[in-house]
C-alpha cells in the first residue's frame, strides 16, 4: 500500500467512524427537575417495546440517569433502533420523594409512561422530560 493509498484508507475509516457516531440513529432522554430548576438525578427509568395493536410489552432496559439528568449512554443505538413503538416510563414518584418531605402517600403521580413511535431508526430522537410531583411534559427534542 503506498502512501496516497494509506491516506485514502484511513480518511475512510475516520469518515466511518465520524458518521457512525454522529448520524446513527439513537434515542436519549433527559429528565429535568422543575420544582428545584436541576436535573433529575438517579431517577430510574424502564424502556419498553411494545407491540403494535397489543398491550403487549417487552422490557428492553432499566437504567439510571446521571448527575446531569440524562444516561450515561443513548438509551437504543445504531442497529439496536428500529421501527417501532417504544416506551419509557420515568419513577418521578420515588425521586420526587427523596427530594421532598411533605409530599402525600400515594403520590400524585408515581410512574409516568410517555409511548412514541420511531419511524426513521437512522434519526435521533430525543425524548426529554419536565417533571414535578404534579405535572409533567415532553416533546421530542434534538
Amino acid at each position: 500500500m503506498n502512501l496516497d493509498e494509506s491516506n485514502l484508507h484511513l480518511n475512510h475509516t475516520l469518515y466511518l467512524a465520524l458518521t457512525t457516531h454522529y448520524f446513527m440513529g439513537k434515542l436519549t432522554t433527559h429528565v429535568l427537575d422543575t420544582v428545584h430548576g436541576k436535573p433529575a438525578t438517579h431517577l430510574t427509568i424502564e424502556l419498553w417495546s411494545v407491540e403494535p395493536n397489543s398491550i403487549q410489552k417487552t422490557l428492553l432496559k432499566t437504567i439510571t440517569t446521571n448527575a446531569d439528568g440524562r444516561t450515561d449512554a443513548p438509551l437504543l443505538a445504531g442497529d439496536e433502533l428500529t421501527v417501532g413503538i417504544y416506551e419509557l416510563v420515568f419513577a418521578i414518584g420515588p425521586y420526587f420523594a427523596q427530594q421532598i418531605d411533605t409530599l402525600p402517600d400515594p403520590p400524585f403521580l408515581d410512574r409516568v409512561p410517555i409511548q412514541f413511535g420511531i419511524a426513521d431508526p437512522n434519526g435521533h430522537y430525543h425524548v426529554p422530560l419536565l417533571a414535578s410531583p404534579w405535572a409533567y411534559s415532553t416533546y421530542r427534542g434534538s
